[in-house]
Parts: structure tokens; sequence; C-alpha cells
């Protein structure tokens, strides 16, 4: 998609003001329900014959129905579904896609807690995890495909080493079995990688990071690609009857297949996790998000390129060990063809010294805020292994040379040469 047309389409896609008192904002709509008109009204929403109308805010709420909307849009999806976290848009796509029982494909160097829920809670379910320690070998991962796998599940950038995952050659391998692919993509957001355009089939996001990109919002989203076969035969739930979308009293039946097509998935989303699990976007919360939406390409621009300049610094520093950011390789042919306008404003560094002195830098910065987040027009820092890795197991991390000693970055707003400066004087105070 061309920068242009990204940027028209951020500021009006999902929403028609004519709809909403010609209000050019998306207005919140803080109401629990809504009213269902006469009788006759009342009955076509609750058939599914009047799409436009609301009910209940947590089966749907114009407010978050325009952020879904505008987001489907930005990915290229067909459709989207926002939910009340990253976790919950990870939790529910799994679950859909594996519910009764099956297998995922899923790297080991992922965000502490989706390996956390991944190892020992999913599992609980029926669904079981097969690992792969590196995202782009290809023929592992392959081999690693059984008659019950349901998905391949990736970080187009990962959480914290930024390694680069080959969308394209991983949407084959899925598609040659029959599975799809599931893709985070948290840290680039649509601006920076679309992943359907390489063959994914859903996208999860937390919304909480770059998409709203002010750290007031703890939100989430799904988008389906509508291009993925449900109707294969490995997916039981899309093509059984399914009750709601029946009518018992004509004796008719219908499957989220039969009635929703290349909706399926994201159909199943809203009307079964999202109505029935319940960790719902709140109106508020999405109209915060749409206002960060807004200003997605001018936040990311720059702060890509503050990124690409603090990474530089790091690797110049004699008291830095190593610096984790793909973004800086010129030889990356992955980052040359997912990421022509960067990885993202998320990187990683260990340095050459003592917890303690690792302490003492998160101790010392005074314009970095030490703070477990991501994606904020604030920079931030953090210890992973002490906060938001710290559910990965020791030999784990250790394969993926996350020790006490690597600090994550998320470069916000501010003066680049100001963020420089604040990280070399508190490394300098730390030795």
């Amino acid at each position: 998609m061309e920068s242009e047309h990204f940027d028209t389409l951020r500021l009006h896609a999902g929403y028609e003001p004519a709809d909403h008192l010609q209000s050019p904002i998306v207005p919140i709509y803080q109401t629990a329900a809504f009213g269902l008109g006469d009788t006759q009204t009342a009955a076509a929403i609750a058939a599914g014959t009047k799409s436009d109308a609301y009910t209940y805010s947590r089966v749907g709420n114009p407010t978050v129905r325009a952020f879904e909307k505008r987001l489907a849009v930005l990915d290229g999806g067909v459709d989207a579904v926002a939910v009340g976290s990253g976790m919950a848009a990870i939790s529910y796509a799994l679950l859909n896609v594996a519910e009764g029982g099956g297998r995922v494909l899923a790297p080991t160097n992922i965000y502490g807690a989706s390996l956390d829920e991944f190892r020992t809670l999913l599992p609980k379910f029926g669904i079981e995890f097969d690992f792969f320690d590196d995202i782009n070998d290809l023929a592992a991962i392959k081999s690693l495909i059984q008659a019950d796998t349901k998905a391949i599940y990736i970080e187009s950038v990962a959480n914290p080493s930024t390694e680069v995952a080959d969308i394209e050659a991983l949407a084959q391998i899925a598609h040659a079995a029959g599975i799809p692919l599931i893709v985070d993509n948290t840290f680039p957001t649509p601006y920076l990688c679309r992943p359907f355009d390489f063959g994914a089939d859903i996208d999860v996001y937390s919304s909480t990071k770059g998409i709203n990109g002010h750290g007031n919002v703890v939100s989430g989203v799904i988008v389906d690609h509508g291009k993925f076969d449900w109707h294969n035969g490995k997916f039981p739930q899309m093509t059984e009857s399914e009750f709601i979308l029946g009518n018992e009293a004509k004796q008719q039946t219908a499957s989220f297949y039969s009635k929703f097509g290349a909706k399926a998935f994201i159909s199943r989303i809203r009307m079964k996790y999202l109505r029935l699990f319940g960790a719902v976007m709140s109106p508020f919360d999405a109209y915060l998000a749409l206002l960060g939406v807004e200003t997605i390409s001018e936040r990311l621009s720059k702060e890509v390129q503050s990124t690409k300049a603090i990474a530089t610094y790091l690797t110049t520093n004699s008291h830095v060990e190593h610096v984790y950011y793909s973004g800086i390789e010129a030889d990356n042919k992955l980052v040359k063809k997912y990421f022509p306008r960067g990885i993202g404003a998320i990187l990683s560094f260990e340095l050459a010294g003592t917890e303690q002195q690792v302490a003492a830098v998160l101790d010392h910065v005074h314009v970095f805020t030490y703070l477990p987040n991501v994606g904020d027009v604030r920079s931030l820092i953090v210890n992973p292994v002490k906060v938001t890795h710290r559910e990965m197991p020791q030999a784990i991390r250790l394969k993926h040379k996350l020790n006490q000693q690597v600090l994550r970055l998320s470069i916000g707003l501010e003066d680049v040469n100001d963020l420089i400066a604040d990280l070399d004087q508190a490394i300098a105070q730390a030795f």
C-alpha cells in the first residue's frame, strides 16, 4: 500500500460522519446497551438480518466497531474484532483455530506471557505446542507439522531480539499443509508491515503498543485476511451446525462457513469468543486508540529513525557487548523485503557488566522511563529477564542470549540526542 493511500485511510476508513450527526471524530458511545425500537426491528436485530444495529456493548458498540473497521482496512483484511488486550487477541485466535484439540507450531523467542500461555495453559485445553528455536529454519519447521497441526504462529519481529520472520516462506509451508499462518504483528503495526501482503491468514495485535502509541490503553485486535479455506476438513468448528445461526422454528441450520464464507473465522471470534468469554474493548478505549491511529505514520517514522540512531550509538559504546536490532543489519534480506520503512522502535542490547551495573543503568536514566511497555510516545527501558520475560525458563532464554545483562528499549518521540545522552550518562555512571 502506498504511504499516501495509507495516510488517507488511517483518518477516514471505517467511519461515515453522516451516520453520526456529521461529527468528524468518532463519538464515544459510552453505554452498556441500546434500545431495540419496535418489536419488528427487535426481531430483525435478534435474527441478525439488521446488521447496522446494536444491542449490548459486549456484543458490539459503534465506537469499537469504527476502530475494528479502520484496522481491518489498514491491515488489508476483510474484518477485525477488537478485544480487551493483546493477550486476549492471541488467546482467542488460537482457541478458535485449535478448539477441541490439536497442535500449533510456535517459536521460543517470543513475548514471555505468550510463551507461558503456550507452555502451561493452553495445553490444559487440549492444545499442544511444538516449539522451534530458529524462526527461519524452514526445513525444521516443516518437519514438525503433523496430521493434527492446526496453525503456525509467529511474531513478525521477535520480542525482544527483533529477529525478522520470513513470512512468505512460512505462509507457503502452512498452506501446503492446509493450515493458517497466524502472525503477531504488534511491533511493526500495519504501517511498517502488512503480513497479509505476503500470505499470512490471521494477524493479532496488542494495540496497546504502536497502534495506539500513547501508553494509555490496554487493548488488542484480531484481523482476518479472509483468504483461508476453512472448509478443507481440518476445522470442523467452522462447518458444523451452530444453533445461534439457525432458525429453530423453521428447522433451518447453518454453520459459520455456510453463513459467513470468507469471514467464517472472524465471525466466529466475534459471536463465540468475544460474546461468551467477554474480553471486550471499552468505547472510551476505542476512542483513544482511534486518536492514536490518526498519527501512526508520523510517530513511527520518527521513532524508527531515532531507534536506528540509538542502535548505531550503542554499537560504539565500549560497555555494550551486543546490540539486537535487525533494522541496522545492512545485509539482512528479510528486513529489505518486509520492512522497507524499518522494523519498528524496539531494540535490545547486552551490557558487558554485572547485574549490579545493569541495575545502575536502570536507576540512573532520566529521560527513559523504567516501565514494562513498548510503543509509547515516551521512551521506555526495561530488563526483560526480571520483568517482561520472567515466565521464560532459563534454558530457553539462554538459547536466545536473553540473559540478566540484556536491556530492552522502546524509543519514543523525544529528541534523539537527549535519548543518546541519557543512555550515555547512565551507562557511564554504572561503570
